[in-house]
């Protein structure tokens, strides 16, 4: 049976992809996980402490060390801990004022709780497009869309096709590589929006000397099993306002007011505090972030070595002066397609490397189709063109 030229040709650049994998990682006697934790610290120790004494609900000294600990890490003034990242970026969009019928500006591209958590306060995603320089947001392409499409009005900024008032802009840091923030918060200071970073992925990632999520109004943090450090299951909130600091704690905890034994509690609220076991097991991950961050800087220098010598391919590397976690390595196809991408991927797996696409975007799943959205062309090709490498801390030795 005769074989078509592309056929080959999609068949060479994936015995390549492989190829490359294997180079890197060596030949798998197991599938390589895309993202697996790695516990050899103080883990054992501080979980089993919770457990002798009891203490493994939301309040316990380990809740507090974890905020202590993550804001001091980050440069933050404080860190609210709660049970996960989408419960983060929920509280800190409603305490930036986010409400009902508002519509907030999220990247098309981009895990689907960023625009979970928008739903979850009563408001609209509106999406809008990436660049290709970060993954992330793009400021300029949102300058030029909000020009038109925006008007003033005394309810604020709305836009002109819904009525609706946009309330805020939520960057997202993809991969671990940052949004160009200053540039994005020029942008947002000139509109009147409010700006929540979801750095979720970007734990360790900075902008020159200054961490993600320490930008905007607010920024969260998610320790999900897959993130570079766990809780299991977690998140955090980022604030510099006193004011705000007590607004999410009080509205995570049910807002109950303090009292020795009443149980008086003064509106509708969220259990989103977040266990003191998993705090512990937070805290022992935190004292190891600087061996777990190298492992994977090492990894990505790696990729990105063999990689790059391969024309087909170009590895997504950090952007001009940022520091990026290479939470997820990330290779992008030349001219790739849908069909290409996928043939790759379908190689890999059967080769024990479990890579994956980047998420679908955001605009084309079911619930999202008919919110409003911005022209998207580079999310539209960056969706068709990325793959996520095998990125655990654990693939290189320490």
């Amino acid at each position: 049976m005769k074989i078509s030229r592309r056929a080959a040709q999609e068949a060479s650049i994936a015995a390549k992809f492989t190829a490359c994998l294997r180079n890197v990682l060596g030949e798998p006697s197991h599938p390589i996980p895309l993202h697996e934790p790695q516990f050899k610290g103080n883990e054992w120790s501080y979980v089993k402490e919770c457990l002798d004494t009891g203490w493994v609900s939301s309040v316990g000294k380990y809740v507090d060390e974890f905020e202590a600990r993550l804001a001091e890490y980050v440069g933050s003034r404080y860190a609210i801990v709660v049970v996960n990242g989408t419960a983060a970026l929920q509280m800190a969009l409603m305490v930036a004022g986010v409400k009902p019928g508002d519509e907030v500006l999220v990247p098309a591209l981009s895990f689907v709780a960023t625009a979970n958590a928008v739903v979850h306060c009563g408001a609209v995603p509106h999406f809008v497009d990436s660049a290709e320089s970060t993954l992330g947001l793009d400021p300029s392409a949102l300058q030029g869309y909000l020009s038109i499409v925006t008007e003033s009005s005394e309810r604020g900024l709305l836009n002109r096709r819904t009525g609706r008032r946009l309330a805020a802009v939520v960057p997202m840091h993809t991969f671990g590589h940052p949004v160009d923030m200053p540039a994005l918060l020029s942008v947002a200071k000139g509109y009147n929006l409010r700006v929540v970073e979801d750095a979720a992925e970007s734990l360790g990632s900075f902008i020159g000397s200054k961490h993600t999520g320490t930008f905007g109004d607010m920024g969260v943090l998610s320790f999900n099993g897959n993130k570079v450090i766990t809780t299991g299951g977690g998140g955090a909130i980022l604030t510099d306002v006193a004011a705000d600091a007590r607004r999410l704690k009080h509205l995570t905890t049910t807002a109950k007011q303090a009292h020795p034994w009443e149980f008086v509690h003064d509106e509708v609220a969220y259990n989103f505090r977040l266990p003191n076991i998993n705090a512990a097991l937070g805290c022992a991950q935190l004292e190891r972030l600087p061996t777990l961050l190298g492992q994977k800087r090492k990894l990505a220098g790696s990729y990105q070595a063999v990689f790059g010598r391969e024309p087909a391919f170009s590895f997504i590397g950090e952007p001009a002066g940022c520091r990026s976690n290479y939470w997820l390595n990330t290779i992008r196809l030349q001219n790739g397609s849908t069909i290409l991408r996928n043939s790759l991927l379908q190689s890999a797996h059967d080769a024990g490397y479990l890579c994956r696409p980047v998420w679908r975007l955001l605009s084309r799943l079911p619930m999202y189709e008919a919110c409003p959205r911005a022209p998207l062309p580079v999310a539209e090709q960056l969706e068709r063109e990325l793959i996520n490498l095998p990125s655990g801390p654990g693939l290189v030795k320490d």
